[in-house]
């Protein structure tokens, strides 16, 4: 085998989430680190912005749960490893990873998981299909709560001889930079969204499924709107369905129950997320249930915006409450509409301290950089 880091990362799609991200960053930095990066993938929107001079991609229907799926795609994994001399295989899904299992297994290459969200489990089947994630030669956790998650959920997996560490994600501090001048593109970006910049703007990006809480922004919203007794702001809910179109259609009839029509309106995508962060004035994040990491947060934070967050899971890490941001009783639409009146009549001073915080918190923590180094020397460790 070659003495250069050769590493195939395996990942389901690349879209744009926290995981098909860090794949995306980890392979260019490996790339110009003088070491060969492969990904593995079945598809998905991020793969036109991969360089294809730096990155090698592979296509394979590793989205599959069909076994014999998962099997077919080991065997060819096989080959991959051989031909292109792979010396790490990195997984950061279930389904592929036990085709890395096997593949790593059968050649002798080390075994990398990044376990990237909570994988609930309603049985003994479930529970043992996720233990894949604690199967690796190395188990990276993505936040101290995934890594707390782990340890009182699988320690029956988990073997002394395999290592077990965090390494939190990272964004990139200089594409989420509030310095950058998007004056064009803003007043493009509004008329699409057909908002005028009169009112604030409150944010949430984010797929619309139900656990990412939604309705309760809606909740919240009308609660805010009773208190205030007007409309004091826009909001835009960013994000795809995904198909999920009964939720949708459930979010629709509450914001006309809230008579809200006029206030909220649905945006699918926006490509350019920097500068949809740059035309709003707070984001929200308001999931029900804890985020592995809370992307979104850090985003926000990295854009010197006022972030309110569910005070559960990595929002808890990533915020600094009442100085870099604003934490609320998850679940509890009461406390998300106190927070969304307290920043709305915020002094513009005060708003811009607390952005300034953010970032510098970002930077010092969650940066890209550092989460790429912190892979890179693992990966040179477990090689030694």
């Amino acid at each position: 085998m070659s003495s250069k880091i050769n590493v195939l990362q395996v990942i389901p799609k690349l879209g744009y989430g926290g995981a098909e991200t860090g794949c995306y960053d980890i392979a260019h930095y490996l790339s110009e680190n003088k070491c060969k990066s492969y990904i593995v993938t079945s598809g998905g929107d991020l793969i036109k912005f991969i360089d294809k001079k730096k990155v090698k991609l592979i296509r394979l229907p590793v989205h599959s749960k069909n076994p014999l799926l998962i099997f077919l795609n080991a065997l060819i994994l096989i080959g991959i490893i051989y031909i292109f001399r792979i010396s790490i295989v990195h997984a950061r899904s279930r389904a592929p990873a036990w085709s890395c299992l096997l593949a790593t297994k059968l050649t002798g290459r080390k075994f990398v998981t990044t376990f990237h969200g909570t994988y609930n489990f309603s049985g003994k089947l479930k529970k043992f299909y996720n233990s894949i994630m604690v199967r690796s030669d190395l188990i990276i956790a993505g936040s101290n709560f995934i890594f707390s998650h782990i340890k009182n959920n699988y320690s029956e997996f988990l073997k002394p001889n395999r290592k077990f560490l965090v390494i939190f994600r990272g964004i990139n501090v200089d594409y989420f930079d509030p310095t950058t001048k998007f004056e064009n593109d803003e007043k493009k970006l509004l008329q699409n969204w057909e908002i005028n910049k009169e009112k604030k703007i409150i944010l949430m990006p984010g797929r619309l499924t139900s656990w990412k809480g939604q309705k309760l922004l809606i909740e919240a919203i009308n609660l805010v709107k009773i208190e205030l007794g007007y409309e004091a702001f826009h909001v835009v809910i960013l994000g795809d369905d995904q198909g999920r179109d009964l939720y949708k259609k459930e979010l629709v009839r509450l914001i006309e129950q809230y008579r809200l029509t006029n206030q909220i309106k649905f945006i699918k995508h926006c490509e350019d997320m920097a500068l949809a962060y740059k035309v709003s004035d707070i984001i929200i994040s308001s999931s029900i249930e804890p985020e592995a990491f809370g992307r979104v947060a850090v985003e926000a934070q990295s854009m010197e915006k006022l972030i309110i967050a569910s005070n559960i899971g990595g929002s808890n890490e990533t915020i600094i409450d009442e100085k870099t941001g604003f934490l609320f009783e998850s679940g509890d639409a009461h406390s998300l509409s106190k927070k969304i009146i307290k920043a709305i009549t915020m002094d513009e001073t005060s708003l811009n301290l607390i952005g300034k915080e953010g970032r510098k918190n970002i930077i010092k923590k969650f940066n890209v950089e550092k989460m790429c180094f912190s892979t890179y020397s693992e990966y040179k460790r477990l090689l030694n």
